[in-house]
């Protein structure tokens, strides 16, 4: 059993900051500076109504104001007082940073530059929650569309931008729905440090990712995103000045990504508890790091593709234009050589909470610790060398086709292990069928159909044929919402009495689970049906033939939504009226559980010390 033992206690300053900027500095300022900044950014380049080049230069005022957007804001929250205190020899003061870390001042912390992890951990989960409920709106609609033959329920030209804006949105809200929220309040904790190890960077991952949401939102009012969630070129060259938000969302997040990748890194490698050698490290922090550690190499191809897009719509350079001696597929593979990646940055976290709360659950020890490491590992690895299977129909370097699709195939092997991992700690277990312990079952059967389709996918005469079409939307979500994001829920009522002091609604959990389950397998199974005769994805309008399979996937889909629409209710009604939790209420052996709630603002008033694993079930201790 992991146990506690004192070290030194550490006395905190009194907080009394001094009257300066810092207290004066909030949200609020924040969007006044950015929008001055846009404002001014897009007045100084906008074209005049009869200019030469005006495609080129609204792209550049367009883009240039978000961006700058961003810095303004930054600059009006107070992101870069410490820095700029620092290089004038003026440190912060104790107390300043104390003031910082919001000590004492209740809700308003949430809407400054906070550099507690625990503030900057709620501050995600309400950012991820408000992204997925507006992504899972427009999948609504989409397929309230699709329902039924013709539909008319909305036009062509929004259907189109909805399925980028669906797409994008919801592709950003996952890759940092389980790093966000706990990697940053649970992960410091669990591994016995103090705070992140470079706290106003996390305070600033999570500001700059705030800023991109606007810029996404300002699509809306641009002419939508019309190339789908890919933004392949040449299409986005062409396409109107939404495009430029899709742009800026993609260079803002990539500086949140890779901010946020770095201070969790650091932070494991350099702050864990005394006696944590690495084989006790807990297995989400282990899953946390390695989805970070692949992220870090692998989205910066990605703002590098966003770049040259950006620079062939503003400067004419011919990036991605055939005409002047271009490439689209240049673009596809700096996209894919990320985006293939990007899936398993998703799904790995997922896969950590669940065997985080394997062990609990069931009172067993994790099975196989160095197989799961040896399984992150295997993924992590392979994913960086299979992005090509993407583009087998694209007719780059055919030759290439059989070796990829051999990756490709390797990569359900480590995937494999860790399939086996969960399913060989449950084996001949008693488990405690609680909500958290729903959500493994859930992951482990939509895991496994996920992970089947995705090796016909992978095969190159099974993907001519079903490349394009709806079999393959089902594939990824089964893979990024079947697995990843039921991981992260059930992670969300594993934790949830750890980040608020209160149990969440169990008669609530258990119906949005079914709900949201039975749901689930309706839509994207009825999906599978209608990609294997032909449908194809993207496309609003579909012959009479599929008529009954998108019937069943649109109710299918309002399953999902009536369980998430319970879901959301349960967070918020537990939150602020639930039965206070008790410290520890799964009896689990990780050093989260040992703190109190609320949490000290340094964690521990005693420094821990790691004597055993904390999966030690029934060893007599």
């Amino acid at each position: 059993m992991t146990t506690l033992h004192s070290t030194s206690t550490h006395s905190r300053p009194i907080p009394n900051p001094a009257k300066s900027l810092i207290t004066k500095l909030n949200m609020g300022t924040g969007v006044v500076v950015g929008v001055i900044f846009a404002f001014a950014t897009y007045f100084a380049f906008r074209p005049a109504a009869d200019a030469s080049g005006f495609y080129n230069q609204q792209n550049k005022a367009l883009l240039g104001a978000m961006l700058m957007w961003s810095v303004g804001f930054l600059i009006g929250i107070g992101a870069f007082i410490g820095p700029f205190r620092w290089l004038i020899g003026k440190d912060l003061t104790a107390e300043e940073q104390l003031y910082l870390a919001g000590d004492g001042q209740g809700i308003k912390r949430y809407f400054k530059y906070c550099t507690d992890h625990k503030v900057v951990g709620i501050q995600y989960l309400v950012g991820v929650t408000t992204m997925l409920a507006v992504g899972g709106g427009m999948a609504m609609m989409i397929r309230t569309s699709l329902a039924v033959p013709g539909g008319h329920f909305i036009g062509a030209t929004i259907y189109n931008s909805l399925v980028g804006l669906h797409g994008i949105t919801m592709i950003v809200a996952m890759i940092i729905v389980a790093t966000g929220p706990f990697g940053n309040y649970i992960m410091p904790i669990m591994i016995g440090a103090r705070d992140m190890a470079f706290p106003r960077l996390n305070a600033l991952s999570w500001w700059v990712l705030f800023t991109a949401i606007p810029v996404l939102c300002s699509a809306w009012f641009l002419g939508g995103i019309p190339t789908g969630w890919t933004a392949y070129a040449p299409l986005s060259i062409q396409a109107g000045p939404g495009m430029n938000s899709f742009i800026g969302t993609i260079l803002i997040f990539a500086v949140s990504t890779a901010v946020a990748g770095m201070n969790i890194t650091a932070t494991v490698i350099a702050m864990r508890a005394k006696g944590m050698k690495w084989n006790r490290v807990p297995i989400f922090v282990i899953g946390a790091t390695m989805s970070v550690a692949l992220a870090i190499p692998a989205f910066p191809t990605f703002m590098l593709a966003m770049v040259q897009t950006a620079t062939d719509r503003v400067f004419n350079t011919g990036f991605y234009d055939a005409n002047v001696g271009g490439s689209g597929w240049l673009y596809a593979h700096l996209f894919w050589i990320m985006g293939h990646p990007e899936v398993y940055v998703i799904l790995l976290p997922g896969i950590a909470i669940l065997m985080e709360i394997a062990p609990v659950f069931v009172r067993k020890p994790l099975f196989s610790y160095n197989a799961a490491i040896m399984g992150f590992a295997g993924i992590a690895g392979l994913s960086v060398l299979v992005w090509a299977h993407h583009m087998y129909i694209s007719g780059w370097t055919p030759t290439l086709n059989g070796p990829f699709m051999v990756t490709t195939e390797m990569i359900s092997v480590p995937t494999g292990l860790l399939f086996l991992v969960m399913l060989g700690t449950i084996w001949r277990g008693k488990p405690w069928m609680k909500l958290p312990m729903l959500g493994l079952f859930a992951v482990m059967w939509n895991l496994l159909i996920g992970g089947i389709t995705g090796i016909y996918l992978s095969d190159v005469p099974a993907d001519n044929y079903l490349h394009g079409s709806m079999f393959v939307t089902a594939h990824f979500h089964y893979t990024l919402m079947g697995a990843a994001l039921t991981g992260a829920v059930a992670g969300l009522a594993y934790w949830f009495p750890k980040m608020t002091g209160r149990m969440l609604n169990e008669p609530a959990g258990y119906i949005s689970f079914w709900f949201t389950q039975i749901g689930f397998q309706v839509l994207f199974l009825g999906m599978f049906i209608a990609g294997a005769e032909g449908q194809p994805r993207r496309v609003v309008s579909f012959a009479a033939m599929y008529k009954y399979t998108n019937m069943i996937s649109t109710a299918g889909a309002y399953l999902v939504g009536t369980g998430f629409i319970v879901l959301l209710w349960a967070v918020i009604h537990s939150w602020r009226k639930g039965v206070i939790a008790p410290q520890n209420p799964w009896g689990a052996k990780t050093l989260e559980w040992t703190v109190p709630y609320p949490v000290p603002l340094e964690n521990f008033d005693e420094a821990p010390i790691i004597t055993s694993d904390p999966y030690g079930y029934g060893k007599g201790n």
